[in-house]
């Protein structure tokens, strides 16, 4: 595994990431390179690329992801597989899911460097959409690979110009065909799936960790509140009179709030988005209607949570009435612990401290776990800032990140 470890080239990883963070780089430092996009389709074609000197075979599949299958001895057995996803948001950082990707990539060549032998088949796939900034929800191409989603309904989403996931993809898969890459087919099997990310929080950072493994992925519900008062004249209208939805909708707003104060700070209870009706500045307003985003990583605390939040709903706030309408949910994901072991191992082999902890945000992953043994690993951003264009890494901790995940890569194809 030192030997694995040791042939992992930094100047690699480094000229990779540059390279990948033209395609749709922006003035400010960070990237714009939207699903399906041109920048994205060019990324795609430059990682096809990279196949032949791994000796590797280019393949995408009907939603658009991406593989680099490199042959095992025993060729029929199930692929370890690692990557990530080379979309970002539209004012993102260079090294969201883009890392995962090149990290993955890095890991191969220095399995192909070091002369390791390899009994399983190995891949690298990039997944289309992770990031749903274009086309909402995210995380299409692993959602439809693992068959949580269905192809036709995804390829029906539409961007805010109208255009369909569809048409985006065929135009990006015709790009592909011209360059000669092979078709594969939806939902293959895997041996394993090792995903490589920055972890988008503080922790790692501040426990001065260059790498983490990731015990699993927290849940989260969605809702929209509405709020429905009574609009009247502002400066005629009695205190007492009146049915103003904005104070209904901050009294509850701060009744959900401290429903979800823990000692523990493990909730995550937000509330991105506030719309005010009808929008006049001397009209009391009649309907609020306010998101929640509500996260944890344990199962019954969410329903619990969840609980609590549609018995508060069904209270009168400021005289006015409340609806609470689900919009989402996703159940908290355990990566098992073969797979977490098998990183602490290899991490101690190597003398890499990994501490354990939860990821916050969605990835991939969430998927795979439900169609093969699925991890992660986490490298810290600093100050724990992402979707952003000062989204920075150090290449020292992506490297010890990268020498994780190859060695590790390398005792599942054994």
């Amino acid at each position: 595994m030192a030997a694995i470890a040791a042939a992992v080239s930094s100047e690699r990883l480094a000229n990779d990431l540059a390279t990948v963070a033209m395609f749709g780089g922006r003035s400010d430092g960070g990237v714009a390179r939207l699903a399906l996009d041109r920048n994205d389709t060019r990324a795609r074609l430059w990682l096809i690329e990279q196949a032949s000197a791994l000796g590797a075979k280019a393949s995408v599949d009907a939603i658009g992801n991406v593989f680099l299958d490199v042959p095992g001895s025993e060729h029929e057995l199930d692929p370890v597989v690692t990557g990530s996803h080379l979309d970002s948001q539209p004012t993102g950082g260079k090294y969201d899911g883009a890392l995962g990707v090149l990290a993955g990539l890095e890991a191969l060549r220095a399995l192909k460097d070091a002369g390791f032998t390899l009994r399983r088949p190995l891949s690298l796939v990039s997944w289309t959409n992770e990031e749903g900034a274009r086309f909402s929800p995210g995380t299409s191409g692993s959602a439809v690979f693992c068959g949580v989603r269905k192809l036709d309904e995804t390829r029906l989403l539409e961007d805010s110009d109208g255009v369909n996931l569809g048409s985006a993809l065929d135009t990006c898969l015709a790009e592909l065909d011209a360059a000669g890459v092979a078709r594969r087919p939806l939902a293959t099997p895997m041996h394993a799936f090792i995903e490589l990310h920055i972890e988008q929080g503080p922790i790692l950072e501040r426990d001065g960790a260059s790498v983490g493994v990731v015990e699993g992925i927290q849940g989260v519900s969605w809702f929209q509140v509405t709020v429905t008062g009574s609009a009247n004249h502002a400066g005629t209208t009695p205190r007492a009179q009146r049915r103003d939805a904005f104070e209904g909708a901050c009294a509850l707003a701060t009744a959900l709030r401290k429903a979800t104060w823990d000692d523990e700070d493990r909730v995550r209870f937000t509330i991105g988005t506030f719309s005010v009706s009808p929008g006049s500045v001397n009209t009391i307003p009649d309907q609020v209607t306010f998101s929640i985003d509500l996260r944890h990583p344990e199962t019954e605390t969410l329903k619990a949570l969840e609980a609590t939040f549609n018995q508060l709903s069904q209270q009168t706030w400021a005289g006015c009435r409340a609806t609470l309408i689900p919009l989402s949910r996703v159940e908290p994901v355990a990566f098992p612990t073969t797979l977490t072991a098998l990183l602490d191992d290899t991490a101690h082999e190597l003398g890499i401290t990994a501490p354990h902890l939860v990821s916050g945000a969605f990835h991939d992953a969430i998927h795979l776990v439900k169609h093969c043994p699925t991890a992660m690993i986490f490298i810290p951003c600093r100050d724990g800032l992402s979707h952003h264009p000062d989204e920075h890494i150090e290449l020292d901790d992506a490297v010890v990140g990268t020498q994780l995940l190859a060695a590790s890569l390398a005792r599942l194809t054994c």
